[in-house]
Formats: C-alpha cells, structure tokens, sequence
C-alpha cells in the first residue's frame, strides 16, 4: 500500500504515483515478454498514458526496468553523509547495507522471487550495460560523500566499494538463478557482504 511521505505536497505524491505505476506495468511487461520484446509504446498504453509521459518519468526504456539507480546513488552517498556522530563511513555503508538485505530490499542484492528479475536482465544486453553504468553512478556519488568526509582516497574507495559490493550481489543472484535455494543464497549472501566489508575496513582503515 502507497503511503504519504511527510511534506510531500498532492502534486508530488500523484507524479510519484504515476511513475510507479508505468514502472509496475513495464516490470509485469517485461518479465512475461522479455525486455527487447516489448515497446515503449506497449508500455505507455498498458499503463494509460502516453509515450512522451513515460519518456518524463524514464529518460530511457532501461529506467523502466532498473528504476532504483537513482534510489541506490541516493542512498549510498546518503549514508555517508547522514552517518552517526563518531561512525565511519564504512560503518554507515554496512549499516545501509544489512538493513537492505535484512528488510528484503532489492538493493540489497538478494530476496525471495528476484530470480525472475534476475533472468530478465541477464537476457538483454541493454539492461546489462544499463546496469554497469549504474554502478558507475554510484559509483562518482560515493566519492564525492566520501571527500566530504574526508576519507584520504574517496575516489579508490568508492570504486573498490562499489566493485566489493557488485561483486557480492552477482555471485548471489548467479547461485539464484542457478537453482541454489534461497535460503541457501542468503545465508551465504550475508556472509559474503560481512567479509566484504570486513576487507575493505582492512584496506581503508581511515574509512
């Protein structure tokens, strides 16, 4: 159930509504057809709405499907900066990233019933590229967090996060898709991620 968000006005509430809404449509869409096999325009009448409105909700039809790039570059570089008082921003980027896992959250790499989501991805290669860029936009907003914070190398941080973190995820969703069982895949999820930043503490003891 969509629930208001403090201070959001009506008009913000029903934009967010709505690209919701083409989002769901073109995810169902996609998962049943495949994501070269169904047009824009397939989308926007499934949904109720023209192609140019979809076009102002999703630059392009990537987005449609992998529309939570713009949630995870908030979030990462967000959890940087909104840290506690006296926690590290590797600290921070744990915290973020076990409350994903914990709560089932797609960023967080792994949940029940992602295989298919899964599956759709790994057949088209423009939501494999679409993906990888992604990554990079992460990527450049976790260094530019962690300079204001004033991590020594923000750069080589964010980029051996980032590398740490997809890495992760990948072998999980490759275990998903190749029948593992899911309780399985988390399991050994979770303790690929606590290495992972244990690891990476290690290399940034600054961090």
């Amino acid at each position: 159930m969509d629930e208001n968000r403090p201070g959001e006005s009506l008009r913000e509430r029903k934009k967010r509504e709505t690209r919701q809404r083409i989002s769901n449509v073109a995810t169902v869409m996609f998962r049943e057809h495949g994501f070269d096999r169904v047009t824009v325009a397939e989308v926007a009448r499934a949904a109720g709405v023209s192609a140019m409105t979809v076009f102002n909700y999703f630059p392009r039809k990537e987005d449609l499907f992998l529309d939570r790039i713009p949630e995870a570059v908030a979030a990462f570089a967000g959890a940087v900066r909104d840290r506690a008082p006296g926690e590290s921003p590797l600290a921070a980027l744990r915290r973020l990233a076990f409350r994903f896992i914990d709560a089932g959250h797609p960023l967080g790499g792994v949940g029940e019933g992602f295989a298919g989501f899964w599956f759709v991805v790994a057949d088209s290669s423009a939501l494999l590229s679409r993906a990888r860029e992604g990554a990079e936009e992460v990527e450049r907003a976790l260094a530019g967090a962690l300079a204001e914070a004033g991590v020594a190398d923000p750069d080589l941080t964010a980029a051996v996060f980032v590398a740490a973190y997809r890495t992760v995820c990948v072998v999980s969703v490759r275990d998903e898709l190749a029948g593992v069982p899911y309780e399985e895949v988390a399991a050994d999820h979770r303790a690929r991620m606590a290495a992972a930043f244990d690891g990476l503490e290690r290399m940034f003891p600054g961090a």
